[in-house]
């Protein structure tokens, strides 16, 4: 099937070749070029003079291969930025023009077409990182995301869209991909169905799902899927592109009118298109090699004896030279891959005892705690919409943090974006940071505002609405002031926060005045 689309989408990068010269040349604005070039996966960085590409990889899945190809194309370029991103995709920053096109074509070969990956399209298609290795989950789901994303490749020059359309699939209630609150999504079941989300989102005014169907079997999942595109096709809002996404639906058709919107589609298609599928399932048949791992970084898989292996680089940015020696490292490694998760971070599964403690010296740099495995979106310095620096506070944050030495779990996981488009997922974290400008005495300063207390599990999901604005330059002292008060009580952030609310809100308070 990929092949079939190379043939099909290889044409195109003449137009987009004439575009990005053109571009480069000054004969298209900006807008332009974003608008046209979003659909093939690309954008320019802020300034211009240099390109992002970002790869889709269904369900976060890198193979050797893929691993290895990802790596050699750093090595070739001299590409020096890899960012991995909160949509289990790979994006290679800072890029020449006249290396870009080239690229492309070798992405795409490669078994890793762009084609989509941004602009007004459905976008790479999630899954829980550990579905089939995960203890406890309900059943593998990234099969079905895998079939799901072939399928919606089909649409990108066939059908316009208002905007992106995101879908997803999760394996278990902790709700890893943001079933429950994304454009689509596919929710297990422990009876082996899913339930089926759809309409949510974050962003500006940002919604949970609508549970529209439940027991869905797992082979009629293309069905639900055509129902989707064919509403928002439908009913989406072509001409404000501030409220073109689906969530807005739940406004314009209201929740009962959406839900019916919605089944009569799937109602139609059910009985008219022949979309069953038939997946194989995930095997691993690896063997035990006897020896045990422990740490909180290696997670024991429901394959005895086999563990994945987590690390997260800091920031979501990962050193090219990192991708070689990860490759060298498991290339010999039978079964070994890796799944990035929607945290910027990844897991090299399928190892053996051996094997782990391997990749568990190998990934030490990363991040050494909770805290330092926060979100941040790539940021100002290079997106052409970001408002605040995302890296550059994390940076600070991290560098303050540490010095203090506080215990694990003293502060929780942040989420920092550069702008509303909840890029780092701000509005489901513990402590979330949106960027901004403040106004002080002193004239307008960088700044972000505070969000807290959102959480992403099933059942419990809530998305918090921004507060005060902090400035920049201030969120690592109130970070610190914060462990500060936690470590003295000799407790972690979640435990603190059961009764301590009211602390925290003076905080805020304090460092937003």
């Amino acid at each position: 099937m990929e092949k079939d689309f190379l043939e099909e989408f290889l044409p195109d990068l003449d137009e987009f070749k004439e575009k990005t010269m053109a571009f480069h040349n000054k004969e298209i604005t900006v807008a332009e070029y974003k608008g046209f070039s979003g659909g093939y996966g690309s954008y320019a960085q802020r300034g211009g003079d240099k390109h992002m590409l970002r790869l889709r990889l269904a369900g976060g899945q890198i193979t050797k291969d893929k691993l290895k190809f990802i790596a050699d194309l750093c090595e070739k370029y001299a590409i020096d930025m890899v960012k991995l991103t909160t949509c289990q995709s790979v994006q290679l920053h800072n890029l020449e023009a006249r290396d870009l096109c080239d690229m492309i074509e070798s992405v795409w070969r490669a078994g890793m077409i762009s084609r989509g990956g941004g602009g007004d399209f459905p976008r790479n298609v999630m899954a829980s990182p550990l579905s089939g290795v995960q203890d406890g989950e309900y059943f593998d789901v990234l099969p079905y995301a895998k079939e799901t994303a072939s399928y919606l490749m089909n649409f990108i020059k066939a059908v316009k869209f208002p905007r992106k359309l995101k879908v997803c699939f999760s394996n278990s209630p902790l709700n890893e991909t943001h079933a429950t609150f994304r454009d689509m999504g596919f929710v297990a079941r422990k009876d082996g169905n899913f339930d089926v989300y759809i309409a949510g989102g974050l962003g500006n005014k940002h919604k949970l799902g609508v549970r529209v169907s439940e027991n869905v079997a797992p082979e009629k999942i293309l069905y639900y899927v055509k129902a989707m595109a064919d509403t928002f096709v439908e009913n989406g809002n072509y001409t404000n592109r501030a409220q073109s996404r689906t969530r807005f639906l739940q406004d314009t058709l209201g929740i009962c009118g959406l839900k019916k919107a919605y089944l009569d589609k799937l109602e139609s298609i059910l009985a008219s298109e022949k979309l069953d599928i038939n997946v194989k399932p995930y095997t691993v048949n690896k063997k035990d090699d006897g020896v045990r791992v422990s740490g909180k970084r290696a997670v024991p898989q429901k394959q005895t004896g086999l563990y994945a292996v987590f690390y997260q680089p800091v920031g979501g940015k990962i050193a090219p030279a990192k991708l070689k020696e990860l490759y060298n490292t498991i290339c010999d490694m039978e079964d070994v891959e890796i799944r990035l998760t929607p945290e910027e971070g990844m897991y090299i599964i399928n190892c053996n005892g051996s094997e782990a403690e391997k990749v568990l010296s190998i990934t030490e740099d990363g991040a050494a705690n909770i805290f330092e495995t926060s979100v941040a979106c790539i940021g100002s310095s290079i997106c052409q919409v970001g408002v605040g620096n995302s890296q550059e506070l994390l940076s600070l944050c991290i560098d303050a943090v540490r010095k203090e030495n506080f215990a694990d779990g003293v502060l929780p996981q942040i989420h920092i974006s550069g702008c509303p488009s909840s890029c780092g997922t701000q509005q489901i974290a513990k402590i979330g940071f949106r960027g901004a400008i403040k106004q002080t005495p002193e004239g307008p300063k960088p700044a972000f505002a505070i969000y807290t207390g959102g959480c992403p599990y099933q059942g419990e999901e809530r998305l918090s609405d921004f507060g005060k604005s902090i400035t920049k330059e201030d969120i690592p002292h109130f970070l610190v002031e914060l462990g500060k008060e936690i470590s003295a009580q000799n407790t972690t952030y979640d435990e603190w926060i059961i009764d301590n609310q009211h602390k925290l809100d003076e905080l805020i308070e304090k460092y937003s005045a």
